[in-house]
């Protein structure tokens, strides 16, 4: 995906809404059902009311069960690596980070330190299937969302950089353009970013004929069925 499909414009538009909207208007962009590129399952967001967080995704896998194996140099030149991708990947950008432990993650790679590196160097926020820690002491404004939360970093080490990674379900290659928050994530397809404005002003527009009758005092099922039929038929 190349940055300059996504303008200031709709990069605001994106950050306004939340997910489940993001995933209702690439199908209608696409114009059918059937769209699947989403994490499965439950996660956990560090900041519930801190909205979404919108960028390319830098991508990475760590592990911390056990210790690393190779040497301490190797090691520490990943992890210089690691922060240097993070650090340089094109803005707006999403840290994006497998840990392969998982299901039995424990290493709390994102906590008070991490978090505020990455926003330093300009990052939207972080998904991964790992661990966070330090609730309430993470970075303002650096939205994370993980797969559970836990209280110690383990081993964790870096074992790849910039390679496809799977969160959730959903794989996601570096670069991707990612949209999460407290529902999980979504890889946004490149073809319909260019529609994805105009896909969520008609699905909000479609779905105020029935939200606002459904608001209204005295609302029945003669009235629903009104809504409805003007739903449907503005979605064909």
């Amino acid at each position: 995906m190349t940055k300059d499909v996504l303008d200031d414009t709709l990069l605001a538009l994106l950050r306004s809404v939340d997910t489940p909207t993001v995933c209702n208007a690439i199908e209608v962009a696409q114009g059918k059902r059937g769209f699947d590129a989403f994490t499965r399952g439950t996660m956990l967001c560090s900041d519930t009311d801190g909205g979404a967080m919108v960028g390319y995704a830098v991508t990475a896998k760590i592990a911390a069960v056990e210790p690393p194996s190779e040497a301490p140099d190797v090691i520490r030149a990943r992890r210089m690596a690691y922060y240097k991708a993070m650090a340089e990947g094109p803005k707006p950008s999403v840290a994006v980070v497998e840990d392969l432990d998982y299901p039995h993650a424990i290493g709390a790679y994102w906590g008070e330190v991490n978090t505020t590196i990455h926003k330093g160097f300009g990052m939207s926020g972080a998904l991964t299937n790992g661990v966070m820690r330090d609730l309430g002491d993470m970075a303002e404004g650096f939205p994370v969302v993980a797969g559970s939360i836990g209280p110690s970093h383990g081993f964790v080490h870096v074992r790849e950089i910039g390679t496809p990674v799977t969160i959730f379900g959903m794989t996601v290659a570096q670069g991707d353009l990612i949209h999460a928050d407290r529902h999980g994530a979504v890889v946004i397809p490149p073809e319909v970013v260019g529609q994805l404005g105009a896909a969520i002003a008609k699905m909000q527009e479609t779905e105020k004929l029935v939200l606002e009758p459904a608001r209204t005092a005295g609302f029945d099922f003669a009235a629903f069925e009104k809504a409805w039929a003007a739903f449907e038929k503005s979605r064909t």
